[in-house]
């Protein structure tokens, strides 16, 4: 794991004493005194390296201090994913405990392995990179997306994950609704867009995992290239699989692209592979026919410009909190300006 802040006393979301207890009884072979260290990362779910007195190192995942959304943040659902992937060679950390007893730690959470590997989040970072490993790295996160797509969700255990049917229709209201509630600027745009979209929705194939944020800096990699573990479950469910596909996409940058949905994104980068080679290595590896992407990529655009919309009205209201300011706000309403529009070109391509 990257970007670890260390500290020499437990951080704001560990209570030091109580968890050290429940790893005890749960983690049999953990040596205290433990330390905890923040992983630097995202505005969501938190998560802490633990390590003891041998060396040894696990992951720790709880919800934010602040919550947001009453709805997110299940600790018990995240568990569960990992917990049923892994047994069937899917590359997520093993997982090792969840504790419901929100007395021991302030809220639920889980404890996983710590696997090794580095998390690409920048160009920086991926500059770093040989162009081969670029390359290879861009066609190992599409074959591991197909993996997740192939499982059957019965026989895997996540029969009851989500709604199977009407994913994208859930979606589209879900997150119109929430540019609604947060009291944003009116966009005329944002709902036109949806009108557009909601009246041609594709009909869904085979129902399969969502990931729901499947992007290369929700991963830890190899060296030479290859995805070691999958990260950040917090919005798996049942589906419209392509929906995965249309969000890699959405968050995938190329060099010289006027707008980028991530700052400083890490596939702007020269070597890795283009939007169009994703697109033809997953259906070459899946099976599936992407015909109907335009609609998925407008649908992903959106998705991402209304979940930004969200993030900078309820931080402009004071509602994230006042410890620090929100990493790029300042390039929100560029980026969320790019998305709409890239909405809108691949929209106008769906009849």
């Amino acid at each position: 794991m990257s970007h670890v802040i260390p500290t020499a006393v437990a951080p704001d979301g560990i209570d030091a004493g109580a968890v050290t207890a429940w790893f005890g009884d749960h983690v049999g072979d953990a040596r205290p005194p433990l330390a905890f260290s923040l992983i630097e990362a995202g505005h969501s779910n938190m998560t802490f390296v633990v390590s003891d007195a041998l060396g040894q190192r696990w992951v720790l995942r709880r919800p934010p201090l602040h919550n947001v959304l009453a709805t997110a943040h299940d600790m018990a659902r995240e568990h569960r994913a990992i917990a049923a992937l892994h047994p069937e060679g899917f590359p997520v950390p093993r997982p090792l405990g969840l504790c419901t007893d929100a007395s021991v730690n302030g809220a639920p959470f889980y404890v996983m392995e710590h696997v090794e590997g580095s998390v690409i989040r920048d160009a920086t970072e991926a500059a770093a990179l040989p162009h081969r490993t670029r390359r290879a790295l861009s066609r190992s996160l599409v074959e591991v997306l197909a993996q997740l797509h192939s499982f059957d969700v019965d026989a895997v255990g996540l029969a009851d994950h989500g709604r199977r049917e009407g994913y994208v229709a859930r979606q589209l209201r879900r997150w119109l609704r929430q540019v609604t509630d947060t009291g944003a600027a009116e966009r005329p745009e944002i709902r036109a867009l949806h009108d557009h979209l909601a009246a041609r929705i594709p009909e869904q194939g085979t129902t399969g995992i969502v990931h729901g944020d499947y992007r290369l800096d929700n991963c830890i990699v190899s060296g030479d290239g290859k995805v070691r573990a999958v990260l950040d479950w917090e919005l798996c469910t049942l589906g419209d699989v392509l929906a995965d596909v249309a969000m890699l996409l959405t968050y995938w940058s190329e060099p010289g692209d006027e707008s980028q949905a991530l700052d400083n994104a890490p596939t702007a980068v020269a070597g890795f592979c283009s939007r169009a080679e994703l697109i033809d290595a997953y259906a070459e590896v899946s099976g599936r026919s992407l015909d109907r992407i335009d609609f998925y990529l407008a649908w992903g655009s959106w998705r991402l410009a209304c979940i930004l919309i969200g993030v900078q009205a309820r931080y402009l209201a004071g509602a994230m909190g006042d410890k620090a300011p929100l990493e790029g706000i300042e390039t929100f309403e560029g980026r969320i300006d790019g998305l709409v529009t890239r909405a809108q070109q691949h929209a106008a391509r769906v009849r």
